[in-house]
């Protein structure tokens, strides 16, 4: 509650909060300089002064404390703490983009840093900060296909679902680019969007499902939805662990990588293939698709403050005045 209260908060004056830094030179004064400064006598026993420590001398700390967190407050109201409502006004065409992940167990090869799915989550995550005004969804497709997200506008709930998204959401293991593509059309088929895209990122290698890529492929067509297709990996051999009933053992394995399909999906519908080999090339990819989709989208942002000062100034006058009633009361000093 604490953390989520500061992400919505900020100060009109925060030149004020080094003030604070005041609190711990206080407390430094107070535990070296006091002690030295306590007046005493010399007595020829202390047999009398073994109970005559009470609940007084031991709870005479409470007073200071009450002053440091008496101006710790004050000094956070005088900075005007203050709760931010950011309101959008949107004008203008956007586009409506369905983001297609692969899942497939394929997808956590390691040519990619830490993998391939983790990698693509990452720039994807780049890329919807990058498109304000656009409506995202979210599909995913392993043997399976399933929408993670439909179509929105509200960023923080495509960008919280990335986050979700991992090998074995679905389940069963496998490769079914054509029920993904399809699914992913099915989100877009009844836009009224000028521009409807499908941003498809898997390794390529399709191990059948219920619909094949070919009707998937048409019915992205027939919708007017450019696919643009990305192949994440490459062909090269790295050293694998794999498990065996004798332990672990490393073998050398070739990275699974299929180009052809994923060329023919993009040319036929109008969009663009790219081959991502590495974080980097994943990134400009992503950018590059991020200029061929302009959108024509104008965002205003407003910011609404609700002054939240008026808690802190209260419960810092109440330490202060509580910490003076006390000091001419209970701890009163007598001469």
């Amino acid at each position: 509650m604490i953390i989520d209260w500061l992400h919505h908060t900020d100060f009109a004056y925060p030149w004020v909060l080094p003030l604070l830094l005041a609190i711990p030179a206080l407390v430094y004064w107070y535990v070296v300089r006091v002690p030295r400064q306590t007046p005493a006598f010399t007595v020829t026993t202390t047999f009398f002064l073994q109970h005559a420590r009470n609940w007084r001398t031991r709870s005479r700390h409470i007073l200071f404390a009450l002053r440091c967190i008496g101006l710790g407050l004050l000094i956070i109201a005088l900075a005007r703490p203050r709760e931010k409502f950011t309101e959008q006004q949107t004008e203008g065409d956007g586009i409506d983009i369905i983001l297609c992940f692969d899942i497939s167990g394929s997808m956590t090869e390691q040519d990619f840093t830490p993998n391939r799915l983790e990698a693509a989550k990452q720039v994807a995550r780049e890329f919807v900060a990058n498109r304000p005004g656009d409506r995202i969804g979210i599909t995913i497709f392993s043997s399976e296909s399933f929408t993670l997200c439909p179509l929105t506008t509200d960023h923080n709930t495509v960008l919280n679902q990335i986050g979700n998204i991992e090998n074995g959401y679905l389940g069963v293991d496998g490769t079914a680019i054509g029920s993904g593509l399809a699914t992913s059309v099915d989100r877009l088929k009844s836009s009224t969007s000028k521009s409807k895209v499908i941003i498809l990122l898997t390794d390529g290698v399709d191990f059948g499902g219920v619909i094949p890529p070919d009707i998937a492929k048409n019915m992205a067509k027939l919708y007017g939805i450019k696919v643009y297709t990305i192949g994440v990996g490459s062909e090269k051999e790295m050293d694998v662990q794999e498990s065996s009933a004798f332990g672990p053992t490393t073998q050398r394995k070739k990275m699974e990588f299929n180009e052809s399909l994923l060329k023919e999906l993009a040319m036929e519908t109008g969009g663009q293939y790219f081959h991502a080999t590495d974080n980097e090339a994943l990134k400009k990819i992503y950018e590059s698709i991020n200029r061929l989709e302009k959108n024509k989208v104008e965002v205003t942002s407003y910011h609404r403050y609700t002054e939240q000062f008026m808690p802190f100034l209260l419960a810092g006058l109440v330490c202060l005045v509580l910490e003076l009633i006390l000091r001419l009361t209970i701890f009163r000093k007598f001469p």
